[in-house]
């Protein structure tokens, strides 16, 4: 998933930074393509210029071993060079034109720079609830309620892949904190939030350790737009987003397929499923394709159907401080999470045994789940270890490849 939203973002940022905005239906990511090509024909050179230099920065900026000069974010440098550069350029008197025009595709220079309201307080809109008793009202309360909270539960489940600490998000948490804050966003005509996997991402990159991360963004940025309106309205557009293609390509770089390719060429190919259905479709129904891929692969390999949804397992009290988790049958993606639950509850400072000897199948996500359980339990100061591993077969030379036990092959 994080590699389609990253090809997702570059895909529609590309063209701005050539000076190009593309306005076109309710097409795929994959129907887009072509509109890439049109943005290098009708690519304005000085806007070209200042994504040029966003790129040359935040690829060149990594470089650079002067501990003092560390200290600069390479994306306030892409901000303050584009502000300079794009006042250079006469950026913000360059004409928008029109360049081309196709029956459903329009594309033109757009707005070069960042445009906020004179006025924030005029910017408020409360809503309107005269059509709360119609079908149409509830039925896009509905559509709001569940695409934003599946695709908070999926970004959150991405953003902690990427935590270097290897924690685990409390997903009812973070729902109630997101509805709380969509309704009182809705009262004063605020659009929806949901965990957003650029801003996370960014923030991972930049050190950050906690959720506060998230508050103390919108907290600056609020700031900034109350107190330096003006200094906001001369960032170019281009600057923006060539921060955010390469975000998008850090997302989805060849490494990241190359690590697919190591831990299995099944876990490649999946990869691969659900990032063209999320390119052909749209996030929810490109991974609910890619879930219902795994979910086959997983039977055609002997998986009852009837272990897709539970696991048997069962936590053993050895001693005052010793656990044994013993599982048995498949241990797959879909059927971990009550598992999962019941390890939270194990208190620290123990020891805790996993016994995989009767398991007939461990996926990859398991073995991930399992061995990121382990650091983090040791990190605590507890002793954890994983028993029978050697009775399975491994698909790949990956250590979380996925495993098959040796007398079913």
């Amino acid at each position: 998933m994080l590699a389609a939203i990253g090809i997702i973002i570059m895909v529609k940022q590309f063209p701005i930074m050539m000076g190009v905005s593309i306005e076109s239906g309710p097409h795929s990511v994959l129907a887009s393509l072509p509109d890439l090509a049109y943005a290098l024909t009708y690519s304005i050179p000085s806007v070209t210029l200042v994504a040029l230099l966003a790129m040359m920065i935040l690829l060149g900026w990594p470089m650079v071993r002067h501990p003092l000069l560390q200290k600069i974010p390479a994306p306030i440098l892409v901000i303050v060079s584009g502000i300079v550069l794009g006042l250079l350029l006469d950026l913000p008197h360059l004409e928008p034109t029109r360049y081309f025009r196709m029956p459903e595709t329009v594309i033109f220079g757009p707005e070069f720079l960042v445009s906020i309201p004179d006025s924030l307080l005029a910017s408020i809109v409360f809503p309107d609830f005269s059509k709360v008793a119609t079908f149409a009202f509830w039925e896009s309360v509905l559509a709001i309620t569940l695409i934003g909270s599946l695709e908070s539960l999926l970004s959150t489940a991405a953003v902690d892949k990427l935590d270097p600490q290897t924690r685990y998000s409390d997903l009812n948490r973070d729902l109630t904190a997101i509805g709380i804050g969509n309704l009182l966003a809705g009262l004063i005509g605020g659009l929806p939030m949901i965990a957003e996997i650029v801003r996370s991402s960014a923030n991972v990159d930049a050190g950050a350790r906690s959720g506060w991360a998230n508050f103390f963004h919108g907290l600056f940025l609020l700031l900034f737009v109350m107190a330096l309106p003006h200094v906001i309205d001369a960032i170019p557009l281009a600057s923006l987003a060539a921060l955010l293609v390469y975000t998008g390509f850090r997302l989805a770089s060849p490494q990241a397929f190359a690590n697919m390719l190591d831990i299995g060429k099944e876990q490649l190919g999946l990869f691969l499923v659900t990032i063209i259905s999320i390119l052909a479709t749209n996030l929810l129904a490109g991974v609910a394709i890619g879930i219902l891929a795994k979910l086959l692969l997983h039977l055609s390999r002997g998986v009852p159907l009837r272990n897709v949804l539970t696991l048997s397992y069962r936590v053993k009290k050895l001693d005052r401080d010793t656990y044994l988790i013993r599982v048995r049958g498949s241990a797959i993606f879909s059927n971990i999470l009550a598992l999962k639950s019941q390890l939270t509850g194990l208190p620290a400072g123990k020891t805790v045994l996993f016994d995989l000897s009767e398991v007939f199948l461990i996926d990859h996500t398991v073995m991930e789940f399992i061995d990121h359980y382990r650091d983090d339990y040791l990190d605590r100061g507890g002793h954890c270890e994983i028993r029978g591993l050697e009775d399975h077969d491994a698909f790949s030379e990956h250590e979380l490849a996925a495993r098959i036990g040796k007398s079913t092959e």
